[in-house]
C-alpha cells in the first residue's frame, strides 16, 4: 500500500514547481499548496476520496481567494488619444447626455454637477468611467 503522504508531498512540489516554470495566474501554485496541506491530513489516517475531496475543495478555495486578493483593483482609465468631442444633445446639470467621440455617440456627463452644456459644443474628454465619458466644455477651459 503506497504511502499518501509521500504522494501528496510529491504532487505539491511539482505543482508548485510547474508554476515556475509554466505560470498559470497561481492555479498550480495554490494546487500544490492544497496537496502540501492534505498531506499533513493525511497523517491522522483519513480514506484515500475524503483526501482528494479535501484537495479539491480546498485548491478552489484557494485559487478564487488569491483571484479576489492578488488581482490589481480596476481603476477609472484615463483616455489619452483624442480629447475633442462634441455634444450631441444637451448634457443637463447632473445628468447625462450624448457626445460624438472619435466618431462614435457615447453616453456623457459633466464633471461639474452644476453645469450644463448646450448641443454642438466642443468639450474635453477628461475621463471614462466605464461607458460614460467625463467631459468638460471647451469655453471653460479657455477663460
Amino acid at each position: 500500500m503506497p504511502s499518501y503522504t509521500l504522494v501528496w508531498l510529491l504532487a505539491g512540489s511539482v505543482l508548485c514547481l510547474l508554476e515556475l516554470f509554466l505560470p498559470s495566474a497561481f492555479v498550480a501554485f495554490m494546487m500544490g499548496i492544497s496537496a502540501f496541506v492534505v498531506a499533513l491530513l493525511s497523517q491522522f489516517g483519513l480514506i484515500l476520496w475524503l483526501q482528494v475531496a479535501i484537495w479539491l475543495l480546498l485548491s478552489t478555495m484557494l485559487v478564487l481567494l488569491s483571484r479576489r486578493f492578488l488581482q490589481p483593483r480596476r481603476r477609472k482609465s484615463k483616455i489619452q488619444d483624442a480629447i475633442i468631442a462634441e455634444t450631441l444633445t444637451e448634457i443637463p446639470a447632473g445628468k447625462t447626455g450624448r457626445v460624438l467621440y472619435e466618431g462614435n455617440s457615447w453616453r456623457a456627463r459633466c464633471d461639474d454637477d452644476k453645469l450644463e452644456v448646450a448641443p454642438h459644443q466642443r468639450v474635453y474628454v477628461i475621463r471614462r468611467e466605464g461607458t460614460t465619458l467625463i467631459v468638460m466644455p471647451e469655453n471653460l477651459l479657455h477663460s
